[in-house]
């Protein structure tokens, strides 16, 4: 059994789709943690994601103290950040979180796009029928 994200890959070809077919496969990643390693792990994961699902509309909320994933003077993944971004890989910053933290919009890195409640933008994908990834593990 292949795992990938905590998906069985495996499974997918049980069910007669190899896990390379043209699928449309949506994905909503939540990061949180402050844990520059994690952010490390996170960027190494989607990166084998998306070098197996090509197509892949992968979407990484960052919120709460993971924000600083996300600021051009403290996050340790920006060259990986902008690597995932060319590859399709959007990364969005709660803006609710900036107001709280009292971070401009400027601090940001320039790859990275915003939506006003990280929560809410999770759920609603979600809603929509994007699996839900906990970033940074």
């Amino acid at each position: 059994m292949l795992m990938l994200f905590g998906l069985n890959v495996s499974a997918q070809k049980e069910k007669g789709k190899k896990h390379t077919e043209k699928t449309t496969h949506k994905i909503v990643v939540q990061l949180s943690t402050p844990d520059t390693a994690a952010h490390k792990v996170l960027t190494k994961q989607l990166n084998n994601l998306t070098s197996v699902w090509k197509d892949a509309d992968v979407v990484v909320v960052v919120h709460n103290r993971g924000i600083n994933m996300l600021r051009k003077n403290l996050t340790n993944v920006a060259k990986e950040i902008e690597t995932l971004s060319e590859r399709g890989v959007k990364f969005l910053a709660c803006e609710f979180t900036l107001q709280q933290l009292n971070i401009k919009k400027d601090e940001i890195v320039e790859k990275a796009g915003f939506t006003p409640y990280g929560l809410v933008e999770i759920i609603t994908r979600q809603e929509n029928g994007y699996a839900y990834l906990k970033g940074g593990f």
